[in-house]
């Protein structure tokens, strides 16, 4: 995968981890979009109990029916929450008009919507891989209203 920001992100001795990818997000948003993407350890997992994940709300809902085996993992659990929640935010981006990916300062990625809320989506999925609420799919319906 090449994605350009990352190399002058390596090399930079300025501001913190945040302002970088907040510069990423200007200098290469599709770049920015296919790292937060990724979500390797989701897919594997999604994989392994039969589910596609193909970047479309219907797959948010196939996430929401499966079993929580990884509640019983300390360390899995927060890994997977963080990839759920990166996901719900492809979906959204790939999906919702006007939907994209913003920084915060502190470098914690959010879906910034068409009418400029935020939301962040990778809280939301570790609270849905610690407690199953709220459900991906739901959080998407929300937010494909706004």
């Amino acid at each position: 995968m090449n994605i350009p920001f990352l190399d002058s992100w390596r090399k930079r001795h300025g501001p913190g981890r945040g302002a970088a990818l907040a510069n990423a997000v200007d200098r290469d948003p599709e770049g920015l979009a296919e790292l937060l993407s990724e979500c390797e350890l989701l897919r594997t997992h999604a994989q392994s109990a039969g589910v596609v994940l193909d970047d479309s709300p219907a797959s948010l809902e196939a996430l929401d029916q499966l079993q929580p085996r990884w509640r019983d993992d300390p360390e899995l659990l927060p890994w997977l929450g963080n990839d759920a929640g990166l996901y719900l935010g492809t979906v959204v981006i790939r999906t919702v008009p006007g939907a994209g990916w913003w920084i915060w300062p502190d470098g914690q990625p959010v879906v910034r919507l068409a009418n400029g809320r935020e939301v962040d989506v990778v809280e939301a999925g570790r609270e849905w891989a610690a407690d199953g609420v709220p459900e991906l799919s739901q959080l998407y319906a929300e937010l494909a209203e706004n």
